[in-house]
């Protein structure tokens, strides 16, 4: 539980702020949500169409300094859509999460959702908070070269982990995101040809890494000051990034859009303020990398709790 959830428990005051906030900012702006993943998959889609005959060094570069921005926009939207903050029928949200998905070239919604929820009502928790590093990987990636490997691969470490600590079966909605998926990608690939889909595996993969977008994957809970776990950040991308920067504000709220959790701050600095907080991704990525006392075992950790143990 984060800083602010645990100072609600028996203080009546605190509990009329958290239902204030609750029914001043949990409003679905789903026309603007919409619209938004909806250009950003139409710019991405057509960008990809552009440089089907693109050579592979000015693939790389627009990948990088432009598809990845637009790939990772989309990938936040989807943990947008997770939380249903879009609509309040969940499926609508599922749906629009799988239409998000297309341009990102692999099917993931679906099972980012399975796995991200718990994240929410377990963080910490060995074994199931999927977000927790395994044990191999901090016992390998202890130095430079193999952190900066680390944060290149590192959305391949976020994909594959589930699968080795606590593979779910798959459902039918899963099915549907593969299908549609697998469909839009051979669609590409036959009437743009194999550099057009390799141009939007190319921009998730750059942007999930060495980029200043993916800087959030560490800066969220990495613990670079002992005695606090999460990290807000509140520099300029949380424009691009559905403002999954007020990192503390999310886990304290997280049925609040990521557009209205600016105004949690505002209405309760009191708890923020006095929190280690962060203006630049890029600062996170580079101190990640050279401070030795700081890796992938750099996570608060928590025994599963019995609830848990019985849910499983």
């Amino acid at each position: 539980m984060d800083q602010l959830c645990t100072l609600f428990w028996g203080n009546t005051h605190k509990w009329k702020l958290f239902w204030l906030l609750y029914a001043l900012y949990m409003v679905h702006d789903v026309n603007i949500t919409v619209l938004q993943i909806t250009v950003v998959v139409s710019l991405q889609l057509w960008t990809a169409t552009l440089l089907h005959d693109a050579g592979w060094l000015k693939m790389l570069a627009i990948a990088y300094f432009f598809g990845s921005f637009l790939n990772h926009n989309l990938f936040l939207a989807i943990h947008e859509l997770s939380h249903n903050l879009a609509f309040s029928t969940p499926v609508y949200n599922r749906c629009l999460g799988i239409f998000a998905n297309l341009p990102v070239g692999v099917p993931m919604s679906v099972t980012f959702q399975k796995y991200h929820l718990e994240h929410h009502r377990f963080q910490g928790v060995d074994g199931i908070d999927m977000d927790i590093p395994s044990r191999a990987e901090t016992l390998l990636v202890t130095n430079v070269v193999a952190k900066s490997i680390w944060v290149m691969l590192q959305l391949f470490f976020y994909a594959l982990r589930p699968l080795f600590i606590k593979p779910k079966p798959p459902g039918y909605w899963e099915f549907i995101n593969f299908s549609i998926q697998i469909a839009l990608d051979a669609a590409v690939v036959y009437f743009w040809g194999w550099r057009s889909l390799a141009y939007l595996i190319l921009s998730t993969f750059v942007g999930g890494g060495m980029h200043p977008m993916a800087g959030h994957f560490i800066s969220e809970h990495y613990v670079f000051k002992p005695e606090q776990e999460t990290y807000s950040y509140y520099g300029p991308l949380n424009f691009l990034t559905w403002h999954v920067g007020y990192h503390n504000e999310h886990h304290d709220f997280p049925r609040i859009p990521g557009s209205k959790l600016h105004k949690v701050k505002d209405i309760a600095p009191e708890y923020y303020e006095g929190l280690e907080s962060y203006k630049s991704w890029s600062q996170v990525i580079y101190m990640y990398l050279m401070d030795r006392t700081v890796g992938p075992f750099s996570r608060m950790k928590r025994k599963v709790p019995g609830t848990a143990k019985k849910s499983e």
